[in-house]
């Protein structure tokens, strides 16, 4: 199964790139919250996001101190990124907010997104990878489309 593990420099990569991803924090007496999130990473650095400061997201990473993402491709060949860790939170920022919302919408529907929600207070939390799993079928894939062409 190592073959299907990906390298840092390969998950790092990954995770850069602009998923939806998957966040999962812990719930005292419930299932954990598993939500869809925008995100922002640069190699080598914390997960970071923007979260609406009335949102349980941000009550429940206050609360638990930990969280985890996961990030993949929905298309072949499947992959996926799961880092998990402590996080913080910090006050509003509004350049990270702009680059989220560009990141994901583009700068024209991302000026607009952000037109409309310019009077809801968020906060910037940020999750410091301690673990990481991945999975990478890229080499099976070709393996299996090479075997199959002879």
């Amino acid at each position: 199964m190592t073959e299907l593990t990906m390298t840092k420099n390969q998950r790092a990569t990954f995770l850069a790139e602009p998923h939806v991803g998957v966040l999962t924090i812990e719930r005292e007496g419930f299932a954990p919250l598993a939500a869809p999130v925008w995100y922002s990473y640069e190699p080598g650095g914390d997960v970071v996001f923007s979260f609406e400061s009335t949102s349980e997201k941000l009550e429940l990473v206050l609360t638990t101190g930990r969280a985890s993402l996961c990030v993949q491709n929905e298309t072949m060949p499947y992959k996926y990124v799961t880092v998990e860790g402590p996080v913080t939170v910090g006050e509003t920022d509004h350049e990270i907010e702009r680059g989220l919302a560009h990141r994901y919408l583009g700068p024209e529907i991302g000026d607009i997104y952000l037109e409309a929600v310019a009077d809801t207070m968020s906060r910037v939390v940020r999750l410091s990878p301690t673990r990481w799993r991945t999975v990478d079928y890229s080499a099976m894939v070709d393996r299996l489309l090479a075997a199959s062409a002879s």
